[in-house]
């Protein structure tokens, strides 16, 4: 794992726009797997930034996503499938044919989580899978006590995620959801690179154990130890409780330009 601190959400986002970019360059049609919720912005505004301007063509890119809302009529603008359009698919110029995802209006729950496991593999896997943390660890939906080796499943949303969620949906936390689809932790660790992005200081207890702490279910995102590539991005707020801070610093300072990210 590899923990990588910037001044702010910006630099985070322009940081990891530029490895997309990259790994655009290496593999025109790579699957991008995309996060939601407000961390992840500044990464979608950087590279549709760069896309704008020639920098970057993503004409061949296609997108997956994370997780998805069960039970919001389709077309919801807060299902994740509106989401992804909205802020990722449409800014890049592409065409909904880029886009998949799992359907969290189907009449069978179950079938349509293996349907989309099922398609990822069939897809190639994912090339990178962009993340979030939640205050309390999750990564995707997988709450805290999620088998480390899950796959796309339905779950239950905690209270507290639930809280943090109905922000977008006029702070009402009664018209949040219950229950969602998410790739599981062993979906997600079966990604060619995992990029997590956390900012301020709220974050900070979860990235210290997710990055310093054991891998333990408790802390959903310290699974990412385990991953052959995976990267943490933090700003200085959450990374403030990193005992290594410095030692993490000095090694991305004297990282070889060719290793990239």
């Amino acid at each position: 794992m590899e923990v990588v601190i910037v001044p702010d959400a910006k630099a985070g986002g322009e940081l990891i726009a530029e490895a997309i970019g990259a790994l655009l360059n290496r593999k025109p049609d790579a699957l991008l797997g995309v996060a939601t919720g407000s961390t992840p912005l500044p990464i979608y505004q950087a590279l549709a930034s760069k896309v704008r301007s020639g920098a970057v063509d993503a004409s061949r890119a296609r997108i997956c996503q994370l997780d998805e809302y069960v039970g919001l009529p389709a077309g919801h603008p807060e299902t994740y499938r509106s989401v992804v359009l909205r802020e990722v698919v449409e800014p890049l110029g592409l065409s909904e044919a880029s886009f998949m995802g799992p359907d969290g209006s189907a009449e069978d729950i179950p079938a349509a989580c293996q349907a989309y496991d099922k398609a990822l593999a069939d897809a190639g896997g994912v090339d990178l899978q962009l993340l979030g943390i939640g205050t309390d660890g999750h990564i995707g939906f997988n709450e805290p006590c999620s088998s480390l080796a899950s796959r796309t499943r339905i779950k239950t949303l905690t209270e507290q995620t639930r809280l943090d969620n109905a922000r977008f949906f006029d702070n009402d936390i009664t018209q949040v959801p219950h229950h969602v689809i998410t790739q599981g932790i062993g979906t997600v660790l079966e990604s060619r690179h995992s990029i997590l992005l956390a900012t301020g200081e709220g974050k900070a207890d979860a990235v210290a154990r997710t990055v310093e702490g054991p891998v333990a279910s408790i802390v959903p995102a310290s699974a990412l130890q385990l991953h052959p590539h995976a990267t943490v991005v933090v700003d200085e707020a959450a990374a403030s409780k990193l005992k290594l801070a410095d030692y993490f610093r000095a090694t991305y300072a004297t990282k070889p330009p060719w290793q990239g990210l």
